[in-house]
């Protein structure tokens, strides 16, 4: 059941990021100073490589938070949602902001994907503490 239970937090990460990118597209590509062509879509386009590299990072993520939900006891929906919130405010959001501080990004790229991160994985803490 952990394997499914990966798999389906990862696959809830992957789809929240479809929906938050999908409708924050325009402000996140001039935020992070993303190429166009003439048509208004990224240069080079996106290969199916970064989708499949996206979810296995992902599985990644939600591997090692329900490692720390097993070792932590957190098996329920609101302790799940805490914890899950809680690694992405105050574990990959600040480490967001750190890289984009010392890359000179606008803060409004860092707002966009560290409120993804922390949405995702606020997802997936709920799927993790409801399927184990």
């Amino acid at each position: 059941m952990e394997f499914i239970s990966v798999v389906a937090a990862a696959a809830a990460g992957f789809a929240l990021g479809a929906g938050w990118y999908g409708a924050l597209a325009e402000p996140w590509m001039q935020a992070a100073g993303v190429k166009r062509g003439p048509d208004g879509k990224p240069e080079g386009g996106q290969s199916p490589l970064i989708f499949l590299a996206t979810f296995i990072l992902q599985l990644i993520v939600a591997g090692m938070m329900r490692h720390v939900f097993a070792l932590s006891g957190i098996d329920g929906l609101f302790t799940g949602l805490v914890a899950g919130a809680g690694v992405g405010l105050f574990f990959i959001s600040p480490w967001i902001a750190i890289n984009n501080l010392y890359g000179s990004r606008p803060i409004k790229l860092t707002l966009i994907d560290g409120g993804y991160a922390t949405l995702a994985c606020a997802a997936m803490g709920v799927v993790l503490a409801l399927l184990n």
